[in-house]
């Protein structure tokens, strides 16, 4: 085939994909409108289940984007968010013909040569790429990501539908403006096709967490990747979930374990990984016990300025002394803008919710009573209802997978039941916090993982 042929053949496939995508969004959001017009409540459960059937009959980038808004509070209203919290990726694995020639695009055409051992069936399967076990040639096992052909196609064709969609919904339900939280989503979900990017994420937690031996991040294999195929060390271990009915200890000790993969690098890095999800960890054992998790995917990190770092600490010692300059303060370093006495306090419904265990000096679970499913939907909805109200207000883009990702941690400590300080945790993880101190780890860090 020739190169027009193929250059054909991917315009096809392109248009071919904004016609499916942008049909089945289209009709959610004529129906949206339509509803509107005739005084009926966009946000009724009929209308959310029509939008989970028309994403849900897609495949790819659309289910990652449906699946990130599920878990940003707020992006959607309530309805919607539990409905699209219900799609799982459908994306068809490669045959193994298909993957010996996307193998061979990536690696040419003795690929086969670079490895003792290539298991063509996929090990997982995802929105953007499928995982292949292997062996390297002195016996080290591997996991191999590979992109699905065509994503960032696909990517583009989803993420001008989502466009759409947020259009209509700042319409409707003007509460809060969903512009900056589309564009970050679009950030995010761009980078995760960049699996060279990825790589050098994986070296930076490598080193970030290289003190920490509860956590272990896989090794990079840069001489078998490229652009669209990530090789890392395969790093056996259990799901999360097959322990949430262990003994409290060993509960606690995984909790612990995910709270230092999450703030340790941020406190100290300005660093998160931002998917909650949980297939991204796995639980090592040691000795016939567990012994750590395993942190798996490197495709959504977000690195922040050290100065929102800052802002971090100071809301949650403004909350902690009842310090109201100090959180305003807190709130304008992120980027809010505009607020009024009556905006804030509505903001602070949502800040108690979030650092409401941080505050608390005692041993107790992330939210009492609460399911792993509804954590923070109360309070979501709480504050969109206060900001219906007071508001509109800009949800400043850096902020959103900031909140997204401490929603999904919550919802991991209350998966395992765990019982922990998590004041006192906090307060050992922000210990010798100074943004200078964290400018330059930070600094050191991105350069010697080759981010900078």
């Amino acid at each position: 085939m020739s190169m027009d042929d193929r250059e054909a053949n991917r315009l096809s496939a392109r248009m071919g994909r904004y016609a499916r995508v942008g049909a089945n969004v289209g009709g959610v959001a004529a129906r949206m409108a339509g509803a509107r017009l005739m005084g009926v409540d966009i946000a009724d459960r009929s209308n959310a289940e029509v939008l989970r059937r028309a994403l849900g009959g897609l495949k790819g980038p659309i289910m990652k984007v449906a699946q990130l808004l599920a878990t940003i509070p707020d992006a959607l209203p309530p309805e919607y968010a539990e409905e699209l919290a219900k799609l799982q990726s459908e994306a068809p694995p490669m045959g193994a013909a298909f993957v010996k020639r996307r193998m061979q695009a990536e690696l040419g055409p003795d690929w086969q040569k670079r490895f003792r051992s290539f298991d063509l069936h996929p090990a997982a399967a995802a929105s953007l790429g499928q995982v292949h076990r292997a062996v390297a040639h002195d016996g080290t096992p591997l996991a191999c990501k590979l992109q699905y052909p065509d994503m960032q196609s696909a990517v583009e064709a989803d993420l001008g539908q989502l466009e759409i969609l947020f259009a209509v919904h700042r319409r409707m339900d003007p509460a809060i403006d969903t512009r900056e939280i589309a564009k970050e989503i679009g950030a995010r979900v761009r980078e995760e096709l960049d699996y060279r990017r990825e790589a050098k994420h994986a070296a930076l937690y490598a080193a970030m967490l290289a003190p920490t031996p509860r956590v272990r991040v896989p090794k990079v294999h840069p001489e078998l990747s490229t652009d669209r195929l990530l090789t890392l060390g395969w790093l056996d271990g259990r799901k999360i979930l097959a322990f949430k009915e262990e003994d409290l200890e060993t509960r606690n000790r995984l909790a612990t374990a995910m709270f230092e993969a999450w703030w340790l690098p941020f406190s100290r890095y300005g660093v998160i990984h931002g998917d909650p999800h949980l297939g991204n960890y796995t639980v090592f054992e040691e000795e016939g016990r567990a012994g750590g998790i395993n942190l798996l995917d490197y495709g959504c990190v977000r690195i922040f300025p050290p100065s929102f770092v800052g802002g971090v600490v100071d809301l949650y010692r403004g909350l902690l002394e009842g310090d109201a300059d100090r959180v305003v303060h807190a709130y304008e370093v992120w980027g809010f803008r505009g607020l009024t006495r009556d905006l804030i306090e509505v903001l602070n419904i949502w800040a108690r919710f979030i650092y409401g265990p941080l505050l608390d000096d005692r041993v107790r679970t992330v939210a009492d009573g609460v399911s792993p499913g509804e954590y923070g939907r109360r309070e979501a909805f709480t504050v969109h209802k206060a900001l219906k109200e007071k508001g509109p207000v800009t949800v400043p883009q850096e902020f959103v997978f900031m909140d997204r990702a401490a929603i999904g941690l919550g919802g991991v400590f209350l998966h395992l039941r765990a019982e922990l300080n998590f004041h006192r945790l906090f307060e050992d993880a922000m210990a010798d916090f100074s943004i200078e101190a964290v400018s330059e780890r930070q600094a050191d860090a991105m350069s010697a993982a080759g981010l900078r």
